[in-house]
């Protein structure tokens, strides 16, 4: 059961297991609970949070976004997905991929779904701005982090 929580946050999110473990002792060296801590980490990178913003249908779609080069953090462009945002960070559409149809076709078909709590979005602008960083009762997915704790602490 542990393995398999395991591998579907890894499938979820897109992370292979060397970066999911690197996850984990960051996780763990932070004060608090670690599958919170884990949870929040996952949730805050770069590549979700486009996701999250509706700018993206899926995750993968977000992370070839942000690779290729078309989301900006606080005007700069940034093509890495693991990139970790901090509250008060501004996520946005680069100028030049305004106009792409895979973006409008995203918002399109993302005007029904609502944005979390911890993030603010402006479709207008095609931005986003974050306001926090996750808690966990923020985070809607059904996975039992703890499971995930157990496993790595054998």
């Amino acid at each position: 059961m542990q393995l398999r929580e395991k591998q579907k946050v890894k499938f979820i999110y897109g992370v292979l297991e060397k970066q999911f473990r690197g996850y984990y002792k960051r996780a763990l060296a932070q004060e608090g609970v670690t599958g919170e801590n884990l949870m929040s980490i996952l949730e805050s990178r770069l590549d979700n949070v486009v996701f999250r913003l509706g700018f993206a249908r899926t995750r993968k779609e977000a992370r070839q976004a942000v690779s290729h080069g078309h989301i900006t953090v606080n005007g700069r462009r940034v093509d890495i997905p693991s990139y970790r945002v901090r509250p008060g960070d501004l996520v946005a559409v680069a100028p030049k991929a305004k106009d792409l149809l895979v973006i409008k076709s995203a918002l399109v078909s993302n005007e029904r779904v609502s944005v979390p709590a911890w993030l603010e979005v402006d479709i207008e602008k095609l931005q986003g701005s974050v306001l926090s960083l996750p808690t966990r009762d923020q985070i809607d997915l059904d996975i039992n982090e703890q499971l995930i704790v157990e496993l790595y602490s054998k």
